[in-house]
C-alpha cells in the first residue's frame, strides 16, 4: 500500500465526528447546536456530561493516534510520510468531509498524532495544559498554551527537524482555530469548565 492509502485512511478516518455521534446517540440531539457549537470534547463535556465528554476525547485522540503509527510502521525511514499523514489527519477533524468541511479545533486529534510522532514531548506539553487549565479552569487557554509549548519543548529535546516543523505547523492551526476562544478570554468571556455548581462562571 502506497502513501496515499495512508494519507486517505488518515482524512477518512479522522473526519469522523464522535462527539456529533455520542450526543446524538445519548441525547438524541445535534451537539452543534448548544454551546459553542462545536463537536470536540470540551463542548460534548458541557452538553452531554463527562462520560461522553471523556470518551469523545478518547476516540478523537485515537483517530489521530492510529494512522499516524501505521504509516510509521510502513515507512519507518520515511519521515516525511509521518508528518504528512499526521496534517492530513488533523485537517480531517477541521474540515470533515461529513461536515461539509468543517469540524473541530483539532486539539484531541493533534494530540493523538502527536502521541504517535513525539510522545515524551507530548507528556511534558500535557503538564503545561494540565497547569494551566487547573489553576484558570479555561480549557482553550490549557490548549493553546499546550499547542505553543510543544515546538519549544521539542526544539530543547533535539526531535527531528521535519517532526519539529510540524509541531509549529499544527500548533499555528490550533491558534487559528481557537481565535474566538482567544478573543473572550481577552474580553474575560470565555466559558470554564465547572467541577461544581458554586464555581465561577
Amino acid at each position: 500500500m502506497g502513501i496515499l492509502f495512508y494519507l486517505a485512511l488518515a482524512y477518512i478516518l479522522c473526519s469522523i465526528p464522535f462527539g456529533l455521534v455520542f450526543v446524538y446517540l445519548v441525547k438524541g440531539e445535534d451537539i452543534r447546536k448548544f454551546g459553542s457549537g462545536n463537536i470536540g470534547a470540551t463542548n460534548v463535556f458541557r452538553f452531554g456530561g463527562a462520560p461522553v465528554g471523556i470518551l469523545t476525547l478518547f476516540f478523537d485522540a485515537l483517530k489521530g493516534y492510529l494512522p499516524v503509527v501505521l504509516v510509521m510502521k510502513a515507512y519507518p525511514e520515511q519521515p516525511l510520510y509521518h508528518v504528512m499523514v499526521a496534517i492530513v489527519g488533523i485537517l480531517g477533524h477541521s474540515y470533515s468531509i461529513f461536515l461539509k468541511f468543517r469540524g473541530g479545533k483539532g486539539v484531541a486529534t493533534g494530540l493523538g498524532v502527536c502521541l504517535a510522532l513525539l510522545p515524551l514531548q507530548v507528556a511534558l506539553a500535557a503538564v503545561v495544559f494540565a497547569a494551566l487549565f487547573l489553576t484558570s479552569g479555561y480549557v482553550s487557554l490549557g490548549s493553546v498554551g499546550a499547542a505553543l509549548s510543544l515546538p519549544l519543548i521539542s526544539l530543547l529535546t533535539g526531535v527531528p527537524g521535519l517532526y519539529l516543523l510540524f509541531t509549529i505547523a499544527a500548533a499555528a492551526l490550533v491558534i487559528i482555530r481557537h481565535q474566538e476562544n482567544i478573543r473572550r478570554l481577552l474580553l474575560g468571556t470565555e466559558t470554564k469548565i465547572l467541577w461544581n455548581k458554586d464555581r465561577e462562571k
